[in-house]
């Protein structure tokens, strides 16, 4: 009855906030946050004396009361766009959309199916055409908590700066992420970040620091040019130590007539005794020199580690968790895996006469290790040879293409139109199998396959409507995809037979309504056939709707954003989880069904300061179902309330 007050006493607070404050203008065509949303626009340059910020924020002062140092003195940018010799400064983000989600699952637009907890191993929802066409580890499970080195900020900083973030979530799930950089002198800036998760089990925990997941990582990058300017060395390395202590989700009622879904910190799991860790160490460097005509050559230097443990004392009852198989120890599960390669990029890039260029030779060398491969070691050679080309015919109006070849057997092609009304996009690929999914001896699977390479097509397009008050984005996205490789029922890689394809139509919407109140919403359907269609489990309509307030309050020192985040997915047999080879399986006895989730939030910005409150599943109890699942024994969050703060320091 609580519950239902809170439920509909919000809906009527917000409509009663609307005559309460003045109207803000609010910016059209925001991208939805479910999509990746995007960064505010660079600059150039920036001149400490100019440094004034947008939307009445204050900043710090000099004697002489100018604005001094703030969100656009201390600029960031990325790798790709200084390769694409198009580098872009990008100001500090001190927005408030979508800030409630601050979590990498949430972030995503819950497009990604996890185990229903910050820090659980995690897949896209939705068919996604690998960034490598080569030959990668396979274990993909905790790609989501990794902060890839090739694409982090690099800033130039004006003064020291220091952004810090801390998520306090209910059911003591906490995460911290610290951020530090500076300029030694105008061409050489260092900086280093700091990341950590404490993350409670929502299910089954012992005590209070019975963590589900324990994550510590860290990075270290730097940037430099010459004076000249015809000089760049970009430098970053990352490392990350992710250890997931796994239940095997909750023990069915149809096995132990004891066991219940809906108990959350009482609930019967299966695992007590088994841990997973996944540590990943990656050194990456990119720097170009300029010869002079828009002609430059380049170099690319990754060196990446990946180890992946799984344990599980089997003189436990943890044992009643796995299938009979002991193939390599019958009291104790140790299953290690080792991935390692060696990346060199070569290539000259330029621009002439509009267009941008690009040609590179790419030697990948690598292994995968385990102490009980028959060989011990699997190791790999690759070459590529590749090329791209961007003509930008005015601000709005674009054209690219791009493509690569492993030699032999693998290739990927793309093109992609930009223009002020419409977005048309095309990949065609031939990508190999992992790793895993070709060798794998497992303590309880073990298989040895010979797979040929994956096939694509893809095509995107994307109409751009932009009225008063109203941004539209119908798109559509078609797939067709043979030779696909996934696990089956029993928990066999297997590789299908036949094509599967996808249609799938979406909406992205963002619309102003009254003078203070915004709706954005995003629609997919899926529909999918073929012979290999059972392969992919997808939701045929996925929604992620959110209504709220959006005005500065107290003479516009404050900035509120107010309001209910709703997500739905229909039922579906989505995949489930094993955890002793960390990957997602095909099921067909337990269906995901679908079940609306709606989430209270509250964000509000003071000066450079962003605080969130968010009240998890406020449906809670005024539904047919007691709960809803997120992957099959796993439950979705219960009722609590998160809290988060972040906060810059430019001095």
């Amino acid at each position: 009855m609580i519950r239902k007050r809170v439920f509909f006493g919000v809906l009527f607070g917000l409509l009663a906030i609307q005559s309460l404050f003045a109207q803000r203008p609010i910016p059209q065509a925001q991208q939805f946050p479910g999509m990746g949303q995007t960064a505010r626009p660079g600059r150039e340059l920036a001149d400490p004396q100019q440094a004034e910020e947008a939307d009445g924020r204050r900043a710090l002062l000099d004697d002489s009361t100018r604005q001094v140092y703030g969100p656009k003195t201390s600029l960031y940018f990325f790798e790709k766009d200084l390769k694409r010799n198009r580098l872009v400064l990008y100001e500090q983000d001190t927005l408030l959309n979508n800030f409630h989600n601050y979590d990498p699952v949430a972030k995503g637009g819950w497009k990604y199916q996890d185990l229903g907890n910050i820090g659980s191993a995690a897949k896209p929802v939705f068919y996604e055409i690998p960034e490598l066409i080569g030959l990668t580890s396979g274990y993909h499970a905790y790609d989501l908590y990794f902060r890839d080195p090739a694409k982090r900020r690099y800033f130039d900083t004006k003064s020291p700066f220091t952004e810090m973030s801390a998520f306090f979530g209910g059911g003591n799930r906490n995460m911290l992420d610290i951020a530090f950089a500076r300029n030694v002198n105008p061409r050489w800036n260092l900086g280093l970040d700091f990341n950590t998760q404490r993350i409670r089990k929502t299910l089954n925990p012992a005590d209070r620091d019975d963590h589900m997941a324990e994550q510590n990582a860290y990075g270290l990058h730097t940037n430099y040019r010459s004076e000249n300017g015809r000089y760049w060395f970009l430098g970053s390395y990352s490392r990350m130590k992710h250890e997931v202590n796994e239940i095997g989700g909750i023990i069915p009622p149809e096995v132990d007539p004891t066991s219940l879904y809906f108990t959350y910190e009482d609930a019967k799991v299966w695992l007590q005794n088994s841990r997973a860790r996944d540590l990943r160490q990656d050194y990456h460097v990119y720097h170009e020199y300029k010869l002079g005509n828009g002609l430059q050559i380049y170099h690319t230097l990754d060196r990446k580690n990946q180890n992946i443990v799984f344990e599980s004392d089997l003189t436990t009852s943890d044992s009643l968790f796995f299938n009979k198989n002991r193939f390599n120890q019958p009291d104790t599960t140790q299953n290690k895996s080792d991935f390692a390669e060696w990346r060199n990029e070569f290539g000259v890039k330029g621009s002439y006469k509009g267009f941008y260029y690009n040609a590179f030779t790419r030697l990948r060398n690598g292994r995968m290790e385990s102490p009980f491969f028959p060989a011990e070691k699997e190791t790999f050679n690759e070459l590529y040879i590749g090329g791209e080309l961007i003509g930008k015919i005015s601000e709005k109006w674009s054209i690219s293409a791009d493509g690569e070849y492993l030699i032999p057997g693998a290739f990927r092609i793309h093109g992609l139109f930009v223009s002020p009304w419409l977005e048309l996009e095309y990949t065609k690929a031939l990508y190999k199998p992992t790793s895993m999914q070709q060798i794998y001896y497992g303590n309880h699977y073990q298989w040895n396959n010979d797979f040929d390479n994956i096939g694509v097509d893809q095509i995107k397009g994307r109409i751009k409507l932009d009225f008063k008050k109203v941004s539209l984005r119908p798109n559509l996205t078609l797939n067709r995809v043979n030779n696909y490789v996934f696990f089956n029922e029993d928990r066999i890689s297997t590789q299908s037979s036949g094509e599967a394809f996808m249609i799938m139509p979406g909406l992205i919407a963002n619309i102003q309504v009254g003078k203070k109140f915004r709706w954005d919403t995003e629609m997919v359907f899926t529909e999918i056939s073929g012979e290999g269609a059972d392969n992919f489990r997808i939701p045929q309509f996925y929604a992620n709707t959110r209504f709220y307030f959006d005005s500065p309050m107290f003479d516009e020192n404050v900035y509120v954003q107010l309001g209910i985040d709703l997500r739905y997915k229909s039922s579906y047999y989505a995949e489930a989880y094993n955890p002793s080879f960390q990957q997602f399986y095909l099921q067909n006895t337990f269906e995901v069904y679908a079940y609306p989730v709606a989430d209270l939030f509250l964000d509000f910005r003071i000066n450079r300061t962003r605080v969130l409150f968010k009240y998890n599943h406020l449906n809670s109890g005024l539904m047919s179902k007691e709960g809803y699942f997120v992957t099959p024994d796993y439950t979705g969050y219960r009722s609590f309330l998160d809290l988060g703060i972040t906060w810059y320091l430019f001095d």
